[in-house]
C-alpha cells in the first residue's frame, strides 16, 4: 500500500499557495546553451496549421517553473536565422533571458503531428561554439546562478555545442559558492556535472539503461546506479521511470513516488517538467521531498497537455497532494 509523505497542514481559509509553501521573490536561473526553434505541423478540419516556439530542454524547464511562481532567468545563446525567431517569439514570454551572441545557427525541427504521432520531417542541429561563446556563456551563468541562488543545468541540444567540461566547472564554481544546483543530464555532461558536485541530479531510467548503468525492469538495479550517483558527486538522486513513478534517494532516504495515472496525450517534456517542478519547489523553500511531489504533478500534468512543459500553477499544486511516496530499503523493495 502507499503511504502519502506527511502532508502539509491544511488551515480553513489558507489558500493553496500558503499551504504548499512560500519564499518571499523565489528566484531561479536555467543553464540553456542552445535552445530550439520548433516548427510542428497540427491537424485542423480544413487546412493544416504550422505553429513556431521556443524549444529544447532548458526553455522547457525554464518555462515550466516560472509557471510555478518562480521568477526565471534563461542563461542561453542565439544565433543565425533560427537565433533571431526563437529571440523574437521569446519577447512575449515571462522568462528574463540572458543571452550571448553565437556565429553558429541555433538548432530547429520540423515535426508533423496530423497523423496524432510525432513524425520527423526535418531536423537542424545547433553550431559548436567557439572558445571566445563559451567563456562569455559560462560567465554569464556563474553570475546569474549566484544571483539566484538556484540553478538548472539542462543538456546541450546537440553533443558539440559546448564541451562537457564545462559543466564541471559550473557546478563545482556554483556549489563552492553557495548555490543550488539541479542538473539534468546524461553521458558525458552528467559525469562532469558529478565531478563537479551537484545537489539533485535527475535522470531517466531509459538514460541509465542506454549506458547500461541499470535495467529499467530490475528495480534493485535501479538502486545500485542511484548509489553510484550518489557516490561520485549528487546530494539527491532522482529517476524517472514513465508510468511507473520514480525512485529517489532524498537526504540519504529511498523512496518511490506515485503521480496519479492520467490519460497522456504527448509524453514528450515530461521529465523537463518534473526537473522544473523540483527546482520551482527548492526555490519556494520547500523539502527536498514536497519538491519532488510538486515535480512528479508537473510532470504528469504536461502529458495530458499538446503543449511541452505547460500546465497551471493551480492545476499542479492540487495534483500535488495526490502523489504518493513509499519508503524502499536498501535493496529497493517496498516497505
Amino acid at each position: 500500500m502507499l503511504v502519502s509523505l506527511p502532508p502539509v497542514a491544511a488551515v480553513e481559509g489558507v489558500g493553496l499557495e500558503q499551504r504548499f509553501g512560500e519564499t518571499d521573490a523565489p528566484r531561479a536561473s536555467v543553464f540553456a546553451p542552445s535552445p530550439l526553434l520548433t516548427v510542428t505541423i497540427e491537424p485542423h478540419p480544413d487546412e493544416a496549421q504550422i505553429h513556431f516556439h521556443p524549444g529544447g530542454q532548458g526553455y522547457w524547464i525554464a518555462r515550466m517553473a516560472a509557471a510555478l511562481g518562480v521568477d526565471v532567468t534563461l542563461c542561453t545563446s542565439f544565433g543565425g536565422e533560427s537565433g533571431q525567431v526563437i529571440r523574437g517569439l521569446l519577447d512575449e514570454d515571462s522568462i528574463t533571458v540572458r543571452s550571448i551572441e553565437t556565429t553558429g545557427d541555433n538548432g530547429s525541427y520540423v515535426h508533423d503531428r496530423r497523423s496524432g504521432e510525432r513524425v520527423e520531417i526535418a531536423e537542424m542541429p545547433a553550431a559548436p561554439m567557439s572558445r571566445h561563446e563559451i567563456d562569455e556563456l559560462y560567465g554569464m551563468t556563474l553570475v546569474e546562478g549566484l544571483e539566484a541562488g538556484i540553478c538548472v543545468l539542462g543538456g546541450p541540444s546537440a553533443p558539440d555545442v559546448i564541451p562537457a567540461d564545462m559543466y564541471e566547472r559550473l557546478a563545482e564554481d556554483l556549489t563552492a559558492n553557495g548555490a543550488t544546483v539541479v542538473a539534468d543530464l546524461s553521458g558525458e555532461p552528467l559525469a562532469a556535472v558529478l565531478a563537479g558536485g551537484v545537489a539533485v541530479v535527475k535522470v531517466s531510467d531509459e538514460e541509465l539503461a542506454a549506458e547500461q548503468r541499470a535495467d529499467p525492469d530490475d528495480i534493485d538495479s535501479i538502486v545500485a546506479a542511484i548509489h553510484d550517483l550518489a557516490a561520485r558527486g549528487a546530494s539527491n538522486v532522482i529517476v524517472s521511470r514513465a508510468e511507473r513513478g520514480m525512485v529517489a534517494l532524498l537526504d540519504e532516504r529511498l523512496v518511490e513516488a506515485h503521480a496519479p495515472k492520467l490519460e497522456a496525450v504527448d509524453h514528450r517534456g515530461a521529465g523537463d517538467s518534473l526537473t522544473a517542478g523540483v527546482a520551482a519547489g527548492l526555490a519556494r523553500g520547500l523539502s527536498i521531498e514536497r519538491a519532488l511531489l510538486l515535480g512528479a504533478a508537473a510532470g504528469a500534468m504536461n502529458v495530458t497537455r499538446h503543449g511541452l512543459a505547460t500546465g497551471t500553477r493551480d492545476e499542479i499544486e492540487r495534483l500535488a497532494e495526490r502523489v504518493e511516496c513509499r519508503p524502499l530499503d536498501a535493496l529497493g523493495s517496498a516497505r
